[in-house]
């Protein structure tokens, strides 16, 4: 009796580890709504993309970003982890393609200017990779920003931008990624500026430092990836760990976040990808997001 049991405990995991490699090359378009615009304004498609973690070789990854023109978004955002070596970028421009030239916002993430080295799949379960980078080998970070910019995306790293979208202002403003250590949110503090209509924040990791500096300054909207949503998460439980200091029954997905008397919706990308020595992910699919901007209603 005792052997069938652990035998069948062995089947039962051996199964869960096949799945969460197949999990991880099968990709999501998750749909949520948020009422951001003023009122009323016809609603717009933002397609929010993260961590990519793109290897050249990987052909499935950018045969669904180039699929993903086909959702016809109205703006689109990219919160970092772009690729994880240069060969990747000349086929990630090329999975664009026309997507490009559609207004857009970017920020990088750690493994934009570094790349990844080998870890356990699971070790960042028990421990945090804040701040770890020095002895990794840099990527040519400066090409990959100006194959962003060259068809009009705006780089928000450490600066504010604005995109006219359908007849509206989108004010984004940005820092560099925070889980380095690179954020300085004093570059773009303030109030939204005047003649914007929707002011959004964009950042790689959703530490708390950042999330509330840009609801305490009055952003509508903070966009974030680095937390893969946890990864590998517990079916009907949910992420185990956000690799940052964001709880994580907020790891993934749109929720809000509060600072003093004021409120934000955040919206935190699981990510398309994955490190290239640990592609797997379960009960956590890959994913991009479209949000469907709508008009507040008139108590906002």
């Amino acid at each position: 009796m005792f052997g069938k049991l652990v035998g069948r405990l062995a089947a039962l995991g051996a199964a869960c580890v096949a799945y969460g490699f197949w999990e991880a090359r099968h990709f999501v378009v998750r749909r949520r709504e948020v009422p951001i615009l003023p009122p009323g304004s016809a609603p717009l498609r933002l397609l929010h993309v993260s961590d990519i973690h793109l290897m050249a070789r990987q052909r499935y990854k950018t045969d669904f970003i180039r699929a993903l023109a086909g959702l016809e978004p109205d703006l689109v955002v990219t919160t970092g982890d772009n690729w994880s070596e240069p060969a990747a970028l000349e086929p990630l421009m090329r999975a664009w393609g026309r997507l490009r030239d559609v207004p857009g916002a970017f920020v990088f993430g750690s493994n934009d200017y570094e790349e990844p080295h080998f870890r356990p799949p699971l070790m960042y379960l028990v421990r945090s990779t804040e701040g770890q980078g020095s002895a990794k080998r840099p990527l040519p970070v400066d090409e990959l920003r100006a194959a962003y910019c060259e068809r009009g995306w705006v780089d928000v790293n450490t600066s504010r931008a604005q995109v006219q979208v359908r007849g509206l202002t989108f004010e984004f403003r940005g820092t560099d990624d925070a889980h380095l250590g690179r954020d300085d949110y004093s570059l773009v503090a303030g109030s939204p500026s005047a003649d914007a209509d929707v002011s959004i924040g964009v950042t790689h990791a959703p530490y708390l430092r950042v999330l509330d500096a840009m609801t305490a300054d009055g952003v509508d909207l903070i966009l974030a990836g680095h937390t893969h949503g946890g990864q590998v998460c517990v079916p009907y439980y949910g992420a185990l760990v956000s690799n940052c200091d964001l709880d994580t029954t907020r790891a993934k997905g749109l929720s809000t976040h509060t600072d003093g008397d004021r409120t934000a919706y955040l919206h935190v990308s699981a990510g398309m990808g994955s490190s290239p020595f640990a592609t797997y992910r379960f009960a956590c699919p890959p994913e991009v997001t479209v949000l469907t901007l709508v008009a507040a209603d008139s108590n906002g």
